[in-house]
């Protein structure tokens, strides 16, 4: 029995399936790549004997981190090696392969379709100053269809809400467009969403009492407009904004806003960072398991939530990886090995 089996049966019985599967498609892809591109899929190693922290087929990858194989090699290849390394899901950030030519949104969801990968999700520019860009506020309807085309069950953005300002009465303004959005992505059965930096943990201008980022909590619908937490920009948003510009002390447990509307939160970015309190961030970002953040803590009080294990989507993500097939690789090894403490 391999290490794999012994480890985690349902990866092993996931990744026997798709080698039988996807065969073809890995020759090619290790042509184009050449061995030194292609790490080979190293084992889960369990960290305790408790049952999975993720849960079965909710991995994904936001495709940013690969930005750089995706525009020289194609989606193909790139799916391939996510393949290998046992991804469920993608999340993509546009849909263009820069030198590897032009591909169709049909095309594209048929090879991750053919690679065991389910699109999950998108981000898309808030707005821009140009009335033809491809943004919700300029040109919604394209946007949509193209989701629609890829059968994307979520479609967001990662803007923070700053269009009009950082007001209290600016980020109602803003929610009153993310309502609108949602409205309309309800109504081709997808969810709309928006991916959090540190700033939305900051202060109204107008009121230093004011945490933005509540702002956009209380005057959304909760039925139309969803968060994808970025785990890693949370903690330094806790780490930037502890304290209110008057001095006044302002704590914060990024895990608390989850718990408390798990509903709100169907995706979240896996992103992990070393403590780094000279840093003006206080972290630096690494690849996820080589840094501080307690993701077999965090994962694991989500998907205990009664009702909400299956509603949650976790995509690792890394903003400048040093070798983005090797972060993929490592961070699927790792957060499959995570076991909850008995």
């Amino acid at each position: 029995m391999s290490r794999i089996s012994q480890t985690d049966p349902e990866l092993a019985r996931r990744l026997s399936r798709r080698g039988m599967l996807g065969v073809a498609a890995g020759a090619t892809a290790a042509a184009l790549l050449g061995a030194a591109a292609t790490p080979t899929a190293a084992a889960p190693a369990a960290a305790g004997r408790g049952r999975p922290v993720l849960p079965p087929g909710r991995l994904g990858i936001q495709l940013y981190s690969l930005r750089d194989k995706v525009s020289t090699l194609g989606f193909a290849p790139v799916f391939a090696e996510l393949e290998k390394y046992g991804y469920d899901e993608v999340e993509f950030a546009g849909y263009t392969q820069g030198s590897a030519g032009p591909i169709t949104l049909a095309r594209l969801r048929r090879l991750a379709r053919d690679h065991g990968l389910t699109p999950i999700g998108s981000h898309v520019g808030y707005y821009s100053s140009d009335p033809n860009a491809y943004t919700f506020a300029q040109n919604l309807t394209k946007v949509l269809d193209d989701a629609q085309a890829l059968g994307l069950q979520h479609i967001g953005t990662a803007a923070g809400p700053f269009r009009y300002g950082s007001t209290v009465d600016a980020w109602k303004r803003a929610a009153d467009d993310f309502n609108a959005y949602g409205a309309a992505a309800r109504a081709r059965g997808m969810k709309f969403y928006q991916h959090n930096h540190s700033e939305e943990f900051s202060f109204a201008t107008d009121d230093p009492k004011v945490r933005l980022y509540d702002v956009l909590l209380a005057e959304t619908d909760p039925d139309l407009v969803f968060l994808e937490m970025d785990v890693y920009w949370a903690y330094v948003g806790q780490f930037r904004f502890s304290k209110r510009p008057d001095g006044g002390a302002a704590p914060f447990e990024p895990l608390d806003y989850v718990l408390r509307r798990p509903h709100r939160y169907p995706l979240f970015h896996v992103k992990d960072g070393a403590s780094d309190p000279a840093n003006p961030f206080g972290y630096r970002m690494v690849d996820v398991g080589d840094g501080d953040i307690d993701y077999q803590r965090f994962i694991s009080a989500v998907t205990r939530l009664r009702g909400h294990r299956l509603a949650h989507h976790w995509q690792a993500e890394h903003d400048n990886p040093a070798e983005s097939f090797t972060f993929a690789r490592r961070s699927s090894e790792h957060l499959h090995s995570l076991r909850e403490k008995c």
